[in-house]
């Protein structure tokens, strides 16, 4: 093992960290407010569109699966860099994609590369920390992280009507060079000591993360929150833009102050977490979304959504996420530190599984009425809430002591 960073050190590698996790918002947000134009310079159907953005989850999903035993057995820093090298060229390769089914096939590679930020990200925080600080740090991340939904539409929305859908993919391939450069920098070569993570443990350590209660319940309830999310990532840029008819620069605006919202309701989770454990707080915000979720479904069935009713409700719904997703997170990996790489690629990999049914949900049914987004946000959250609501008590207490990073 290698010792534990300087102060300033960990203060660039948690930044780094950060940078790594905006990957798949980065990705997704950025190219929203292009999708009517993807399809109609692509002369195709707006539900083979967003199975672009559902196969970008799926392959979050697969993706996740794999670097988390792969980081275990070869440290943190090379699945990382093979990850981010094949991301930077499937983001170019989306530029010049001719048809919606290259576009879908290419999104899918590009988020095979970028699972790698997310799964690894998380598996060193765990590495460095235990307790209540793995959620401090993971809201401190989100901090990062969601700043790339506030950017990412602006400049998504900036980037098409200056150079059109295309160029969106050539910045995202820029980002994504810049992102290796800082990974070379801030996260050193492995120093490991002991034997390796050998694929004989790799059933054993999954046969004992299947057979964990506590973590099952946490990575359902952080799944199932995070799935509704991306129902509303898929699904407001039709309700918003197509059916309410909102201009392609205010949608960015009103999807930036939701952004804005999961921002500051993860940074108000650090400052509660000193009075009320992650388990309090995951049972609270969730209860709260299925209030949220209920609304929703009010608006779309009553006739009386409107910007002016969707938008707070959905601003609320979304903020409560801020505080569900650092907890059940930190509760899913806190007793597993010694196979934090697979603990984190199982909890990434049904995170953006259902993610993706969600988001496919969405554009399947999708019926010309904001009520499959609604419905697939509240049935989401209503799961999330159960899961949390079922939480086995802690087995034991962690020590308080950052530990050290496999890096």
């Amino acid at each position: 093992m290698s010792s534990a960073p300087s102060a300033r050190r960990r203060g660039l590698l948690l930044f780094v960290l950060g940078t790594l996790t905006a990957f798949a918002p980065l990705s997704i947000d950025m190219y929203l407010p292009s999708l009517p134009s993807i399809q109609e310079t692509l002369g195709t159907s707006a539900s083979l569109v967003q199975l672009t953005l559902a196969a970008f989850m799926a392959g979050l999903g697969i993706g996740q699966f794999a670097y988390g035993p792969l980081s275990d057995r070869f440290g943190r820093r090379a699945p990382l860099l093979a990850g981010i090298v094949l991301y930077i060229a499937a983001s170019a390769a989306c530029a010049f994609a001719p048809s919606v089914h290259w576009l879908i096939a290419l999104r899918f590679l590009q988020a095979l590369g970028g699972a790698a930020g997310a799964v690894i990200a998380r598996a060193i925080v765990r590495d460095l920390y235990s307790g209540r600080e793995i959620a401090r740090v993971l809201s401190l991340l989100m901090l990062i992280m969601g700043a790339a939904p506030i950017l990412a539409p602006l400049l998504g929305g900036w980037v098409l009507g200056f150079a059109g859908w295309r160029a969106i993919f050539g910045v995202l391939t820029v980002l994504g060079a810049i992102a290796l450069v800082l990974t070379l920098v801030a996260i050193p070569a492995p120093t490991r000591s002991g034997p390796p993570v050998g694929a004989s443990s790799l059933g054993t350590n999954l046969r004992i993360l299947f057979t964990d209660r506590r973590f099952l319940a946490a990575t359902l309830a952080g799944g199932f929150v995070y799935s509704s999310m991306f129902a509303y990532i898929s699904g407001s840029p039709f309700v918003f833009m197509e059916i309410l008819h909102v201009s392609p620069k205010h949608f960015s605006w009103m999807f930036s102050l939701n952004a804005l919202g999961l921002i500051s309701a993860s940074q108000l989770n650090r400052r509660f977490l000193a009075r009320r454990s992650p388990e309090w707080l995951s049972v609270a915000a969730t209860l709260f979304a299925v209030c949220m979720g209920a609304v929703l479904l009010v608006l779309a069935v009553s006739g009386l959504g409107s910007v002016a009713t969707l938008a707070p409700a959905l601003f609320l719904f979304i903020s409560s996420i801020g505080f569900v997703s650092p907890n059940t997170a930190a509760l899913a990996l806190e007793e597993h530190g010694s196979r934090a790489g697979v603990a984190s690629s199982v909890l990434g990999s049904m995170q953006f599984a259902v993610s993706a049914a969600a988001s496919a949900c969405v554009g399947l049914f999708n019926d010309g009425t904001m009520l499959p987004m609604a419905a697939v946000m509240a049935v989401c959250a209503t799961a999330s809430c159960v899961s949390a609501l079922l939480l086995p008590a802690r087995k034991r207490e962690e020590p308080q002591d950052a530990t050290t990073s496999p890096a």
